[in-house]
């Protein structure tokens, strides 16, 4: 029903309104929540990501931000890597390499191509691996994806999909064949925003996608990752609380899920249009601390998309997890073909290397953390997988 759905909350929350809260925080407010460690909740949240707390308070949200994520992640990196599988894509959208009206060779990857690509992340270390596609239901559809799950399953202890938003029983099938966490990204929780920058395909349904962590509550998703893309929207700091809303009313609905909070800024692509603001530095770093503060137990991931100094300079803020040797095309560990990419990257380093630098600042990286064979329903489905796993594959794999 309508009124069990985060839409219906959204639909009754004012944008205006919260802009106008945000710009009107003073710094008694901004004191009171960090006294209160983000108790506060909503409340809080808007003062933290006020204007006023970047400018007078932000050394003590860094600091509040730093002790709250040792006393629950102690001082444990998470690595990932994303596997594109496809850049097939129905959507018009302005500011992304895999838009339709992009003049780029599309590829989605063979069963041996991924098996190819997937060799090459398990020799590098890599238990969790992010599916990644672009949104084509007719080529790359939920037999495809699912078909690409059962087929690394036996490789890796931990799989995630970012891919076009699917209905709860897709989900739940997903989940039978080891799926463990989905990223679905709003982009930008404004309306108006959201329909100049999708122009064309199903991606332009805002409330279809506005839907989608309500439907993977619902198929018992082990977790869900959320994030606004900060460019797409000049009112940024009101993107942030409708992202930290839903963050909330998901927490309280859905509490046997985890959540993770991702901060993608925009980054160079083919056909991008320029971005409605520049995220500067220390605007994402009050994002990040206000996030962790807000949610002691979320996860917070920071990409390849950020610089290595900046990247390095953001570990004692609150991120638990980070990616590593990111390519962002299909196949681009074992064939790189920067033609194909969704973004540029800025951090280049190989695991290796990040290992190293976590290493240097006392960090510890973690390249597993969780396996889905402990559930049986999914060590069942691994079974199976094994079983019709070719000579072929295990070759590729040694």
């Amino acid at each position: 029903m309508e009124d069990e759905l985060y839409l219906n909350l959204f639909n009754q929350t004012d944008w205006p309104d919260i802009s106008s809260r945000i710009l009107k925080t003073e710094k008694e407010d901004v004191e009171r929540a960090l006294l209160r460690e983000g108790k506060g909740g909503l409340e809080d949240f808007i003062t933290l990501i006020s204007p006023i707390a970047g400018e007078y308070y932000l050394e003590s949200l860094a600091s509040l931000s730093n002790q709250l994520t040792k006393q629950r992640f102690g001082k444990a990196i998470r690595l990932f890597a994303p596997m594109y599988l496809s850049n097939e894509c129905n959507n018009v959208c302005d500011y992304c390499g895999f838009s339709l009206g992009n003049a780029i060779p599309r590829k989605t990857l063979t069963p041996v191509e991924i098996l190819k690509d997937a060799g090459i992340l398990r020799k590098m270390g890599f238990e969790h691996v992010l599916l990644v596609t672009g949104e084509s239901a007719r080529v790359v559809d939920v037999k495809y994806i699912g078909e690409a799950l059962q087929l690394l399953r036996p490789h890796f202890s931990n799989l995630s999909i970012e891919v076009q938003p699917l209905y709860q029983n897709e989900y739940e099938e997903l989940i039978e064949k080891g799926l463990h966490s989905v990223f679905v990204y709003q982009e930008t929780y404004n309306r108006e925003s959201y329909s100049k920058h999708h122009k064309k395909g199903k991606k332009r349904n805002f409330d279809w996608r506005l839907e989608t962590p309500d439907r993977l509550g619902r198929a018992k998703i082990k977790k869900i990752g959320l994030g606004c893309l900060y460019g797409l929207t000049e009112d940024w700091r009101t993107d942030a609380y409708f992202a930290a809303q839903h963050l909330q009313y998901l927490e309280k609905k859905y509490w046997q899920t985890t959540y993770s909070m991702s901060f993608p800024r925009l980054r160079p692509c083919q056909g991008e249009s320029e971005p409605e603001v520049i995220l500067k530095d220390r605007d994402l770093v009050q994002l990040l601390c206000a996030f962790r503060i807000f949610s002691h137990e979320l996860e917070l991931s920071i990409s390849t998309r950020e610089s290595p100094a900046f990247r390095d300079n953001l570990l004692p803020l609150g991120i638990t997890t980070m990616s590593a040797g990111s390519k962002t095309n299909p196949g681009g560990y074992a064939n790189d073909e920067d033609s194909l990419e969704q973004f540029e990257i800025s951090d280049d380093r190989t695991p290796q290397d990040i290992c190293s630098m976590l290493k240097r600042y006392n960090y510890d990286p973690v390249w597993k953390d969780w396996d889905s064979s402990y559930d049986q329903i999914q060590t069942t489905s691994l079974k199976k997988a094994s079983v019709s796993q070719s000579p072929e594959s295990a070759a590729i794999l040694i």
